[in-house]
C-alpha cells in the first residue's frame, strides 16, 4: 500500500484546454518543465504516486517521453526536443491535468531505487519505503548510526512479500538477498499478472514464486528468514478524503478498515508461525502508528524512518512475536 498523501485544502477545477503553445515558444528539456509545472500548479494537482512535487513530476514525464531515464535530465536539460517530440510532452501533461490519473499510469512506468517498473490501472502505484530501508539495514556494509538488521544478507534463504501488488518489493529484495527463493502473496488476479509481467522483465522466474490468496492462507506451513510488506492501511476517514489521483487506483490496495490496521493485525497474529526463529517482519503502515501500538502495547516495535517517512515502517524480530 501506498503512503497516504494529504488531500489539498482546495480542489483546483481541471481546465478543459491548456493554453496553446505556439511554434518555437518552448524549445528545450527546460522549457518544458517549467511549462509543465505551470500547469501541474494551476491545475492543483495531487503529487503521490513516487513524486513528491510538480517539478519532479515534470521531470518524470519529460524524461519518459523522450526515453531518457530521470537522472539523466540534468545532462540534457539544455537541449532543444523536435517537433514530434514536444507533441508528445505536450500530450502527457495535458492527459496528466485532464484526467488527473497518476502520471505512472500515463507512461505505464514507475522508478523504485532506481529501476524500472512496469504499473497500470490494475495495481496500485507502488512508493514504498521498504525498498529504502532494505538497503539501510539489512547488510553488512549498513552504516555504524543506521546499524545493520540482519549482518548477513548471503545467509538469507527465504523471502516473503506480502500484498506484493506489482511485485517491486519482491524484486528489489531478490537484489538484496541474492541467494534467497521469494515469494511474493496478493488477493488480486490482476495486481498478479502485472507482477507476473515484473518479474518477467526481470528474469526472476527462478527465484521468484506468486501467489493468489489472502496473506498466509496459499502459503501451509512455509517459514521465511524474512516478511515484508506493505499493506492496505488508509483508515475510513482517510477514504472518504483521497484526492482523485489515489482514486484511479484500486480501491482493495488502500482499504484498512475503520482505523487502518485490519490488514495489519492479521499480519501481526499470523506472521510468528511463518518466521524462522531468527526472521523477522517489516511492515509498512502509514500514518497508523497511534492505533498500532495502542493495540499491540506489549510489542517492542522497532521503528525505523527513512529520508521522507518517520514511524510508518516497524521491524519485530521472530522471537518478540
Amino acid at each position: 500500500m501506498a503512503k497516504r498523501a494529504k488531500p489539498p485544502a482546495k480542489r483546483g477545477t481541471s481546465p478543459s484546454k491548456l493554453p496553446k503553445v505556439g511554434a518555437g515558444e518552448l524549445l528545450t528539456l527546460l522549457d518544458f518543465v517549467r511549462y509543465a509545472v505551470s500547469r501541474f500548479t494551476e491545475a492543483e494537482l495531487v503529487f503521490a504516486h513516487g513524486t513528491t512535487d510538480p517539478v519532479a513530476e515534470a521531470v518524470f514525464l519529460v524524461c519518459e517521453a523522450l526515453h531518457l531515464h530521470p537522472d539523466q535530465f540534468e545532462t540534457f536539460a539544455t537541449a532543444r526536443v523536435t517537433a514530434a517530440e514536444g507533441r508528445k510532452i505536450l500530450d502527457l501533461i495535458a492527459r496528466r491535468v485532464t484526467t488527473r490519473k497518476p502520471a505512472a499510469y500515463l507512461v505505464n512506468k514507475i522508478y523504485m531505487r532506481g529501476l524500472p517498473f512496469y504499473v497500470d490501472e490494475r495495481t496500485i502505484v507502488p512508493r514504498s519505503f521498504i525498498g529504502e530501508l532494505l538497503d539501510q539495514h539489512f547488510g553488512g556494509d549498513g552504516d555504524e548510526e543506521a546499524g545493520s538488521l540482519m549482518s548477513d544478507p548471503g545467509a538469507v534463504e527465504s523471502v516473503l512479500d506480502l500484498c506484493t501488488g506489482s511485485g517491486c518489493l519482491a524484486i528489489l529484495a531478490s537484489r538484496n538477498f541474492p541467494n534467497a527463493e521469494i515469494d511474493a502473496v496478493d488477493i488480486s488476479k490482476d495486481a498478479l499478472d502485472v507482477a507476473a509481467r515484473n518479474v518477467g522483465d526481470y528474469g526472476l522466474q527462478h527465484r521468484l514464486t506468486l501467489y493468489r490468496g489472502d496473506l498466509f492462507k496459499p502459503l501451509g506451513e512455509k517459514r521465511y528468514d524474512l516478511i515484508i510488506s506493505n499493506p492496505p492501511y488508509v483508515d475510513a476517514e482517510g477514504m472518504s478524503d483521497l484526492p482523485r489521483e489515489c482514486r484511479a487506483e484500486p480501491k482493495l490496495a488502500f482499504d484498512g478498515g475503520a482505523d487502518g490496521i485490519d490488514v495489519v493485525r492479521r499480519i501481526l497474529d499470523e506472521a510468528e508461525a511463518h518466521l524462522t526463529p531468527q526472521g523477522g517482519l517489516l511492515c509498512e503502515i502509514g500514518r497508523c502508528r497511534p492505533q498500532l501500538e495502542a493495540a499491540y502495547p506489549q510489542l517492542p516495535l522497532l521503528w525505523l524512518d527513512t529520508e521522507d517517512s518517520e514511524g510508518e515502517v516497524f521491524w519485530i524480530a521472530a522471537a518478540d512475536l
